[in-house]
């Protein structure tokens, strides 16, 4: 299974592509960022974040994407640009035929670190280490897009072990 796993962030969206080999291997296609220029307007950053994680979707071809549910942000005129930012990303991912799945940001870190308090720079090295990786994925929001799509590679696993126990 593959799949893009995106951080929606107001100064940067991360992006990361993790395929799961029949193996049990997971294997990083593609890591990185989106900056979004502050003084830019925000019409002209939403486009950009569209038309990036479009071309990625389309490139890298995953068959899910992964981002980070709603969470608590430190005042509403964040939330919301987080929110223009998030549903920019879910349009690219319909736009290409793809579904969205959500994940609470304490469920990524639990499935990633094994603690859902964990620091940015604790699923930053898991990341690194489950993906085999020569360097941390910078910037931190390219290493949390990465975690999001593990989670999502972990959940799966679990649905499909518990969907054949069923059968």
């Amino acid at each position: 299974m593959r799949v893009m796993g995106i951080d929606c962030g107001g100064e940067y969206t991360g992006f990361g592509v993790v395929e799961q080999m029949n193996s049990g291997d997971l294997i990083c296609l593609e890591v990185g960022a989106i900056r979004l220029p502050p003084q830019e307007k925000l019409e002209k950053r939403l486009d950009q974040i569209f038309l990036r994680l479009t071309e990625i979707i389309e490139r890298t071809q995953p068959e899910v994407v992964a981002i980070e549910d709603v969470f608590h942000a430190a005042n509403s005129k964040t939330a919301l640009k987080l929110g223009h930012v998030r549903g920019v990303a879910m349009l690219s991912a319909a736009r290409c035929g793809l579904a969205v799945v959500a994940y609470a940001p304490l469920t990524v870190k639990s499935a990633v670190v094994g603690y859902g308090k964990a620091e940015k720079s604790q699923v930053q090295m898991m990341v690194t280490r489950l993906l085999k990786l020569h360097t941390v994925p910078e910037p931190a929001d390219a290493a949390d897009a990465l975690a999001i799509a593990i989670c999502h590679l972990h959940t799966a696993a679990t649905l499909a072990r518990y969907a054949a126990k069923a059968h």
